[in-house]
């Protein structure tokens, strides 16, 4: 059964809205701001960028390449389509099904405002910025709660649910939660979205962290109905330069493509796509370190915690009874220089979990002796 829209669940002052902000966390804990700390509160890469990119920037900025510096004194060339053709070719989908965005949160923005004004369904608890988008575009927001502890999808619920809106958004695998939905019940749902005319917006942003390949590309030619949410920026650890894209039907994505803002992608961020998709070497060095560190979170839950089953590069885990228990492991772990992830902005969850993402295997060793200090009596 859906929920009626509510007022959309906020960090509070000290709480900052979304991982990676350890400033704001050090002061909320009376911590120096120099205080070290292993950032486990964002998904990314933990490889870090590809070596190359730091010299790839430079000949760009400073270096002997012809015309380098133009990428910074001119606007973004619009006509310029080498990044989606490079995205369409790794992807294996017509270039008109792409359309390349500031991050993943503005195509998340993108598919709020192409159904302004109308009703969108998110699927909870899950990332905060589509309850966001939707209401910033004037959308009424229906809620559907995922089952508790194991977040399961009630696939009945979410077909009835479908008949009442517009846009419905399906994160996958899901933050916070690192659960997947099976690839059977989106085609459900999809089938359903069909026949109530509604658009369904899975988000994909973690797809390449999955063990498996889960990437529903294949379904862009079952239904004009169905938007895919990719990221860049998480798998090669460069979220400051703001790259994503979405996949759909090409006349969707000519409509989204209107509503985009001019030139909301930058140069450099365009011109670096095609080389972040050819670099087969460092997805074949991030699959070895998914490999080798995989096993955290049976090795989080063999110390006692539930922690659900989780097919992204991050954990859930429940830190107490309530949040004034994960409260207190959240300032125990950032005492010893290890940043989690606070639940207050997620609804169902209310700051009595904690998400961890995946690092390097001593970082990992490192969040593992905490966590087992914490449970000795």
């Amino acid at each position: 059964m859906t929920t009626p829209a509510r007022t959309d669940a906020k960090s509070t002052p000290d709480w900052p809205a979304h991982g990676g902000r350890i400033a704001p966390l050090l002061s909320r804990h009376g911590l120096p701001a120099d205080h070290p700390v292993i950032d486990f509160s964002a998904n990314l890469n933990p490889l870090g960028p590809p070596p190359w990119l730091g010299d790839w920037l430079s000949d760009r900025l400073n270096g002997p390449l012809a015309g380098a510096g133009k990428l910074l004194s001119r606007y973004p060339d619009p006509d310029d389509g080498r990044a989606r053709q490079a995205i369409a070719a790794h992807d294996g989908v017509a270039p008109e099904r792409v359309l390349v965005t500031n991050g993943g949160i503005e195509a998340i923005h993108l598919a709020a405002a192409l159904h302004a004004g109308g009703r969108a369904l998110v699927i909870e608890p899950t990332f905060s910025e589509y309850a966001l988008a939707s209401r910033r575009h004037g959308l009424e927001v229906e809620r559907l709660a995922l089952e508790p502890s194991a977040f399961r999808l009630d696939l009945e619920a979410a077909e009835s649910a479908l008949a009442g809106v517009d846009v419905a958004f399906l994160c996958r695998p899901n933050n916070p939660s690192g659960t997947l939905i099976p690839r059977a019940d989106v085609e459900r749902l999809l089938a359903r979205a069909d026949e109530t005319r509604t658009t369904l917006v899975v988000d994909e942003a973690f797809v390449d962290f999955t063990e498996r390949e889960e990437r529903l590309t294949p379904l862009l030619e079952r239904s004009r109905n169905l938007l895919l949410l990719r990221s860049l920026t998480k798998l090669f650890d460069v979220p400051g330069l703001r790259l994503g894209y979405l996949l759909g039907a090409p006349e969707t994505v000519e409509r989204l493509a209107a509503l985009q803002m001019p030139w909301s992608v930058n140069a450099l961020a365009l011109a670096l796509t095609a080389s972040l998709l050819a670099d087969e070497d460092y997805l074949a060095r991030t699959r070895a370190w998914l490999a080798t560190e995989r096993d955290l979170p049976e090795r989080v839950r063999a110390l006692g915690y539930t922690v659900p089953e989780t097919h992204a590069n991050f954990l859930l885990l429940r830190g107490g009874a309530d949040a004034g228990e994960a409260g207190a492991l959240f300032a125990f772990l950032l005492e010893r220089g290890l940043l989690a992830r606070h639940t207050h902005g997620f609804p169902g969850l209310d700051g009595a979990w904690l998400r961890l993402a995946l690092r390097g295997g001593d970082d990992n060793a490192r969040l593992l002796e905490a966590l087992a200090a914490w449970r000795r009596p």
